[in-house]
């Protein structure tokens, strides 16, 4: 794991609480899309691929084409195809299909637990020197923001 060094403003709190919000929120989730997106490309997958194989892992024949893709389809920011993603899934040897319902075969499973262990490095590298205390009451500050400017502040 990569070690940066980051300027301390502890003592500066003032200038911390005049940053611009946009900037910081959105200079992090470029960077953490970026990063989780990347270590994915490196099994051939998309984000939305490891939403289906996540999905269809926790909860095997539950899901259809349909109920999936409505379900994946509000966090999607690329205008994915999911009928595509299904189909290479399927061709993969990834993915199969018993009357509508989906379900992971060994050879996806196995997929997904290597895109898995690629995504929690990255999840390394973002709390690298961030305590629990500390990201969780970033998170609850950004969903709090979230509410407040009439966004749902609920924990997915």
């Amino acid at each position: 794991m990569t070690t940066t060094t980051t300027k301390h403003y502890s003592q500066q709190q003032q200038q911390l609480a005049a940053q611009p919000i946009g900037h910081w929120a959105r200079t992090a989730a470029d960077l953490v899309i970026s990063g989780l997106r990347t270590a994915l490309a490196e099994e051939n997958l998309t984000q939305p691929h490891w939403w289906t194989l996540n999905h269809v892992a926790g909860a095997p024949d539950r899901w259809t084409r349909p109920a999936l893709t409505a379900k994946l389809a509000p966090y999607d920011d690329q205008h994915t195809d999911f009928e595509a993603v299904y189909a290479d899934l399927t061709a993969r040897g990834w993915l199969t299909e018993t009357a509508d319902r989906l379900t992971l075969t060994e050879a996806g499973e196995a997929g997904r637990l290597r895109a898995r262990d690629r995504n929690a490095e990255v999840h390394a590298r973002i709390r690298n020197g961030i305590d629990d205390a500390a990201y969780a009451a970033t998170i609850d500050v950004l969903r709090r923001m979230v509410a407040n400017l009439g966004g749902d502040g609920d924990l997915p």
